[in-house]
């Protein structure tokens, strides 16, 4: 896209206040609400009661995909005009050529990241309900859930190593990556795609967005435009849906990786620690086949474990759905509709092709890993591999969290039980406690461990842990509480002590518990 161009439209923008705050204040609550899930009837009735504006132009233009006259375009945008959002591709002619609609998308973008919230104008195509047809094959997405999700999960951005966002699409990961690093301009960040239309729009949006020469864009299939590179860094979203490979199905760039189940996820994991510097960390999303009578994160492990790095791992499973489900999805999303011969065709291929594999569940879910350092390392350089299902909504900056929670666990893991109980342990400040009584009985019938922070969480915790949990305050070492509640509770001090350490190692990864301090090798 024309760079000059670009630069208009920037101006455009910032004069036109076109954000999604002034987009909701415009349309009031109701209607933005309704536009949101995808009904615009509501946000058309308030726009045809108000004036026309900048705002009001871009909003029907852009975010309903309703036709505009030429005319309203040169007046609501006179730097740019109706003739420069054809150059740039943004509108085509109506079938009535005195109106232009919406070519691509350009949406107001505001993400929740560990860094705070962050405001973007991406460029895309027309995502579904203004599409109203099947998306071409190299269909280049805006800003959906999972790259929300990546974002929401990563971990603060630390100079003064490189970083990569794999498989940028858009480009806003690589967008947030630079915002982040705005005070370190000397760290390197690369952007890599295999499609080119993905890097045309990915270098259209750092332009408008400002960012241009911070992303190092890159064509080329997952790590081959970084070989022999190593990066502190590495987020990615990659093309991780599970697709047939018969003919008849589309194959769309931004999710289908031309590979065979869940093979693309198992190639990014494997391949991803030699790019990794030491102390480096990968954040990736996936979804990875669980066949019957197998764990999917089993299987993730495995992937995980054959490293000849020594690793640490967080294989966090947020979903799991019928393979039924999935090809239903994943069939609307391409623009089939239930009812039509397009839809019966692709659910009959995926579930045919779920068949062949004996897939009786699919994971959906995120991928953490850190390349330990030789003193980090675990006993005999074997890596450290935490698998676990956890479907809680994410809190504000849950990346600072959830970074925090694993170096946390990383520690906890390599510690000998002899370490943890002579290790002062601090409890998580968002941490609270749930009794459970029934009228007239002294003792709670249940007690429940809760913390928003990260990912909601919800642990049952027995009258010893509950106890033990409640003083952990950094004064005394868990050997010394666990002796005292075994005196208290009239329990063995032996016995006690065994079921905290159990309970102890599960808290850190729940991010309710952490070490107050490192512990000393003489306990060893």
């Amino acid at each position: 896209m024309d760079a000059e161009l670009v630069d208009l439209l920037r101006a455009e923008l910032i004069a036109a206040d076109y954000r999604t705050e002034s987009v909701a204040a415009l349309l009031g609550d109701a209607a933005e609400a309704a536009r949101q899930r995808g009904v615009l009837v509501p946000a058309r009735r308030v726009l045809a009661a108000r004036g026309l504006s900048p705002l009001s132009v871009l909003t029907r233009l852009f975010l309903l995909g309703d036709p505009v006259a030429a005319s309203v375009l040169d007046e609501a945008l006179p730097l740019l005009g109706s003739a420069g959002l054809e150059r740039l591709g943004l509108v085509a002619r109506d079938p009535d050529p005195q109106f232009l609609r919406a070519a691509l998308s350009l949406n107001p973008v505001t993400l929740a990241s560990a860094g705070g919230s962050s405001e973007w104008w991406i460029i895309s195509d027309l995502d579904d309900q203004l599409r109203n047809a099947p998306a071409r094959p190299d269909h280049v997405m805006g800003v959906g859930g999972a790259t929300r999700s990546l974002i929401a999960q990563a971990p603060p951005v630390r100079g003064p190593g490189p970083a990569l966002d794999l498989g940028t699409g858009c480009g806003i990961v690589a967008l947030h990556l630079a915002r982040e690093l705005a005070k370190e301009p000397e760290v390197r960040i690369v952007a890599t795609d295999i499609s080119e239309r993905a890097l045309t729009f990915a270098r259209a949006n750092a332009h408008l967005n400002g960012l241009a020469d911070r992303i190092d864009f890159r064509m080329g299939s997952l790590f081959e435009p970084v070989a022999d590179e190593q990066f502190d860094l590495i987020l990615s979203n990659p093309p991780f849906v599970i697709t047939p490979r018969q003919s008849g199905v589309e194959r769309y760039e931004y999710r289908d990786g031309g590979m065979r189940g869940d093979d693309l996820i198992a190639s990014v994991v494997r391949a991803a620690p030699d790019y990794l510097a030491e102390g480096g960390t990968l954040l990736c999303l996936a979804n990875w086949e669980c066949p019957w009578g197998v764990d999917g994160l089993e299987r993730v492990r495995d992937w995980i474990s054959g490293s000849a790095h020594p690793l640490a791992a967080w294989v966090m499973e947020r979903d799991r759905v019928d393979p039924v489900k999935y090809a239903e999805t994943w069939a609307r999303d391409g623009g089939a509709r239930p009812g039509s011969d397009d839809f019966d065709e692709l659910m009959t291929l995926w579930l045919d092709d779920f068949a062949a594999r004996n897939t009786a569940a699919i994971g959906l879910g995120s991928i953490r890993i850190e390349r330990l350092d030789a003193a980090a390392a675990a006993p005999h350089g074997e890596s450290v591999v935490h698998t676990e299902r956890a479907g809680g909504a994410f809190s504000a900056a849950a990346g600072i969290a959830l970074q925090r929670n694993f170096s946390a666990a990383i520690l906890t893991t390599q510690m000998s039980d002899a370490q943890i109980l002579d290790t002062h342990w601090l409890l998580d400040s968002a941490v609270t406690e749930e009794r459970e009584h029934r009228p007239g009985e002294e003792s709670p019938r249940a007690i429940t461990l809760t913390t928003e922070r990260g990912i909601a969480r919800r642990v049952t915790a027995d009258t010893l842990l509950a106890a033990a949990v409640g003083a952990c305050d950094g004064d005394l070492s868990l050997r010394q509480i666990a002796d005292a509640l075994a005196t208290l509770l009239e329990v063995d001090a032996a016995a006690a002590a065994e079921a905290l350490i159990g309970g102890v190692r599960e808290l850190v990864w729940m991010g309710m518990l952490a070490p107050a301090e490192a512990p000393s090798a003489a306990s060893r």
